[in-house]
């Protein structure tokens, strides 16, 4: 059993789909539990119906996430496990990507993930827990992803660059790599309910176990890399997707 008691836990993106069902996870295994986001309301929500602190906080925003690590360290001193959850994606062929949509991909997702754990240097306890959210779309060339793909894999890489950077005082960082997983994110893209069917039948069909991964699947591999159980992991990459890994290159 793990057992995240007297654990201090920051979930940057804890609002809603991986970073919710993650910070209720990680409370009811004991941690005290911080999550971020840019939405006041959703914020408020997840407050009253988790039990947990939120903070106002744009990850794409320097200042923000300055101001993020000196309310933390002031509330808390230091902290234990730190989620890079916070993240966004758009899709569509390479031609038409715009300056600005690739500006906002990169700027949360590799910019202010960077900046997060820059950030929260001085507020990580030695033996704290860095986990990164990547995505198996880092490898598998599926059209469309260029620049979401490209911004995970930089994220990928970071996770290997500061585990080693990071070591001598003995903080872990891995990343945790989902396949399809049932999120809001579908709806914030703008596609229809029959798109979303539509398009969950195509990849059920491509992925081993024959179905979407749930919140749960990935909230359960985080608390694994945040406990003490995982001590001796780092720099590593967990795919958390069904088994499509193991499939020819998604199209």
């Amino acid at each position: 059993m793990i057992d995240l008691t007297g654990k201090i836990a920051l979930i940057t993106g804890g609002t809603s789909g991986i970073g919710y069902t993650t910070a209720g996870v990680l409370k009811k295994l004991g941690a005290d539990v911080t999550v971020t986001g840019r939405n006041r309301e959703a914020l408020d929500k997840v407050a009253s119906e988790l039990g947990v602190h939120a903070i106002f906080a744009d990850q794409a925003k320097v200042s923000d996430l300055e101001s993020l690590a000196t309310q933390v360290k002031s509330r808390h001193g230091g902290i234990d496990i730190l989620f890079i959850n916070a993240g966004i994606s758009a899709f569509a062929p390479i031609e038409q990507f715009t300056e600005a949509q690739f500006d906002d991909i990169m700027n949360i997702n590799f910019r202010g993930a960077f900046f997060t754990l820059q950030k929260f240097l001085p507020v990580l306890n030695d033996g704290a827990s860095v986990i990164n959210l990547g995505s198996i779309n880092a490898y598998t060339g599926m059209q469309n992803t260029a620049v979401y793909a490209a911004s995970k894999a930089a994220l990928n890489s970071l996770t290997r660059t500061a585990a080693t950077e990071l070591a001598p005082r003995n903080i872990r960082v891995n990343a945790v790599n989902p396949g399809p997983v049932n999120t809001p994110i579908f709806g914030k893209l703008g596609m229809s309910d029959d798109d979303i069917k539509a398009f969950s039948a195509t990849m059920q069909k491509r992925i081993p176990l024959s179905r979407f991964g749930e919140p749960s699947d990935i909230a359960h591999v985080v608390a694994f890399l945040a406990s003490d159980t995982a001590n001796f992991i780092t720099g590593a990459e967990y795919n958390i997707d069904g088994g499509t890994n193991v499939n020819p290159v998604l199209n």
